[in-house]
């Protein structure tokens, strides 16, 4: 029997190969469910619109492994799929975009391709962002301690105390049933605070948390005020002994547990965030219900330990969400060991990269430590890899993560580690074979535009008996 296999395709790819064509190539594959967002894209002239396959974290272009309108980087410009109804936002702040000439030649794609998969059996899901409403206001945007909006944010996502958000979500999900009932429901992005860069890592400390944090009997002086230390501490005071002992991965958890214990609003702090990321997703899915109870909702994460900075907690999301899919995204885990370790040394330009490296590495379980999965040690071997380079992260540090994902989850919802499509082939089913032999029930992969041919035809081998043993040939 195959295995729950889910895959993005978004509006760009079905324009420029057809329906039937992509609908073909995914269920070949084995996929029993494809998700797309309520956006046509289509190309544009040179410097017109934005460039794809997007910038990513500050990484070298990345090319698609399917030519998209005959290349595999180009120019294109994306509108809204549909003509929202304005009356639905009465109670919203926030307005949808504005249909143009796009929506008008193309957009009915959407609706055509949502349809042609349903009666090929599988589930389709509308993907959207968890807290980023159209043409998002700075007052709605997260905060550091001190107030500022976080430098450099590579997810700008809002605030989730925002009530201004909440409405929106609420107006936004009636607005896309109303005109695409046949979809099974929905695939949330961030339901967190992402934490790429530095300033992302200290969020949030906005009016809005801080209203809701004295509505639910939080201490937001306290949090603010011991966070900001700790903040302060590492960008002022951090030494090459405290990265020896947070490298040594017995006693750097030790370490953090001192920590924790001399600046008790720092647990606080994640307990707090925790608690938003809960009620972010119940809102989610009473919106939903409003409309039909039936319908799906799936809950994007990032992996272990990220999660107990970004505030995703899996046991609370999952007693509100049928599924939850923390991301295999291990070209961001590297570039993200860069954007921590260059800030740090720039604030604190003695330390001993070395020491660096090996501290994040082991704090953030991306390699064993041992001689056999040692992991590299300087702050290059851990830049954002390119299209044919394999991603620097070992292959039990991921085994572990799903794990950990899977056990926190328990019995509330059904796990479905989310794997990125970018990287050459051998890689790609290298991440994609650890899935398929861990417990997951399934797997989702974004998506469709990185996913050669090669590709598909390694989901079909590692998928289609229900297993990760791959089919003789």
């Amino acid at each position: 029997m195959s295995r729950y296999v889910g895959i993005t395709v978004l509006g760009d790819f079905i324009l420029s190969e057809g329906v039937e064509p992509v609908l073909d190539n995914v269920t070949a594959a084995g996929a029993t469910a494809v998700a797309l967002n309520p956006t046509v894209t289509a190309e544009s002239a040179e410097g017109e619109g934005s460039f794809q396959p997007p910038d990513d974290a500050g990484s070298s272009p990345r090319l698609f492994d399917r030519p998209l309108f005959g290349k595999r980087s180009l120019w294109v410009q994306s509108e809204i799929s549909y003509r929202p109804e304005p009356g639905l936002y009465a109670e919203s702040a926030y307005t949808p975009r504005t249909p143009g000439e796009l929506t008008e030649t193309h957009g009915a794609l959407i609706g055509e391709f949502i349809s042609a998969a349903r009666q090929r059996g599988l589930d389709v899901f509308l993907q959207l962002p968890a807290a980023r409403p159209s043409g998002l206001r700075d007052e709605d945007r997260p905060r550091t301690p001190d107030g500022e909006i976080p430098e450099g944010r590579m997810a700008d996502t809002a605030s989730l105390a925002s009530p201004a958000v909440r409405d929106w979500n609420r107006c936004y999900t009636a607005d896309v049933l109303r005109e695409y009932p046949e979809v099974s429901g929905f695939r949330i992005d961030w339901p967190e605070y992402p934490c790429y860069t530095w300033g992302e890592v200290f969020q949030d400390f906005g009016t809005h948390v801080e209203n809701w944090a004295a509505d639910h009997g939080f201490d937001f002086g306290r949090i603010r005020s011991d966070v900001g230390g700790l903040k302060e501490w590492l960008e002022t005071s951090l030494t090459d002994g405290d990265l020896a002992e947070l490298a040594d991965r017995d006693r750097g958890r030790f370490r953090l547990g001192r920590e924790a214990l001399a600046r008790p609003g720092v647990v606080e702090w994640l307990r707090l965030k925790a608690a938003l990321s809960v009620d972010l997703v119940s809102d989610w899915r009473k919106a939903i219900d409003a409309v039909d109870p039936s319908l799906q909702l799936m809950s994007h994460a990032f992996m272990p330990p990220w999660t107990l900075v970004t505030g995703l907690d899996f046991a609370g999301v999952a007693e509100h969400s049928d599924a939850v899919s923390p991301k295999l995204y291990t070209m961001h885990w590297a570039q993200m060991v860069t954007f921590w370790g260059n800030e740090l040394m720039a604030r604190r330009p003695g330390l001993d990269e070395r020491l660096l490296v090996r501290a994040l590495i082991s704090l953030l379980d991306m390699f064993d430590g041992t001689v056999e999965d040692p992991g590299g040690e300087s702050l290059v071997d851990y830049r954002y890899p390119e299209p044919d380079e394999p991603h620097p992260v070992s292959d039990s540090a991921q085994r572990r993560k799903i794990a950990q994902a899977t056990a926190a989850v328990g019995r509330r919802a059904v796990v479905y580690p989310l794997v990125h499509g970018y990287g050459p082939d051998t890689d790609f089913h290298r991440r994609l074979k650890i899935v398929a032999d861990s417990q997951a029930a399934g797997v989702w992969i974004n998506r469709y535009g990185y996913l050669s041919d090669s590709k598909l035809a390694s989901v079909g081998q590692l998928f289609a008996n229900g297993s990760g043993e791959e089919s003789e040939s």
